[in-house]
């Protein structure tokens, strides 16, 4: 997989036939390596290891409802009142990020009403803290480690 810009780690990976599998440890499973789910691996990694997120206060490809669709958030994290803080919508890294992948995980924010706001291609990060009194997102250069939140 393509070299991305975020700390490496050492996956546990696996072929079958033509398929590759990396193993979620949040999951506890193997799942398709696709370049979504590597970003995603390369995330929860992060969270864990240099932000301080507990791995129980994670959820992975989390469930929603919005205008009557399903849709699933790859990461949210939860802050000690169980209240979600972060969402990290993952895209493979092939995808230039936009207006429109960064309106996507504002309508995911419309149910979950996280603080912290990330959009990654692995490649480019874009990080924002919403400001709900205001109605405004503010772009960050760095997320706070856990305990800040």
């Amino acid at each position: 997989m393509q070299a991305i810009n975020l700390p490496e780690f050492t996956p546990l990976l696996k072929n079958s036939g033509q398929r590759k599998y990396i193993f979620d440890s949040f999951r506890k499973k193997f799942v398709t390596l696709t370049p979504e789910e590597w970003v995603r691996q390369h995330w929860l990694h992060f969270l864990v290891n240099f932000k301080a997120v507990p791995k129980g206060g994670v959820g992975v490809e989390v469930a929603l409802k919005y205008n009557e669709m399903s849709k699933r958030a790859d990461i949210v994290v939860f802050n000690k009142s169980q209240k979600p803080a972060l969402i990290v919508e993952c895209k493979a890294t092939h995808i230039e990020l936009s207006e429109q992948t960064c309106m996507q995980i504002a309508h995911y924010n419309a149910v979950f009403k996280a603080r912290f706001l990330i959009v990654s291609n692995g490649i480019q990060h874009f990080l924002f803290e919403v400001d709900f009194d205001a109605n405004d997102y503010k772009r960050l250069t760095e997320l706070p480690d856990y305990g800040a939140w």
